[in-house]
């Protein structure tokens, strides 16, 4: 069996609030529990992939900033 867990993620958050997307984003890093960082990167790549080159290179400088 074949689960997308891209799609899984997506399906699971079809039709939720923003305030339950901010939730969920929140509580995944207040528990610091590694199995919710697949959803965390399909969130990612919506921002990445829907954000412009002026967006994606703030997150990029943001992302660096907190690497250093």
């Amino acid at each position: 069996m074949n689960i997308s867990i891209k799609n899984h993620i997506m399906n699971n958050f079809k039709g939720a609030s923003k305030n339950d997307i901010k939730e969920s984003i929140v509580s995944s890093f207040n528990d610091k529990d590694e199995i919710t960082l697949p959803g965390l990167g399909v969130f990612f790549g919506i921002v990445w992939s829907n954000s412009s080159q002026e967006e994606q290179n703030r997150i990029l400088d943001i992302l660096k900033d907190n690497l250093s």
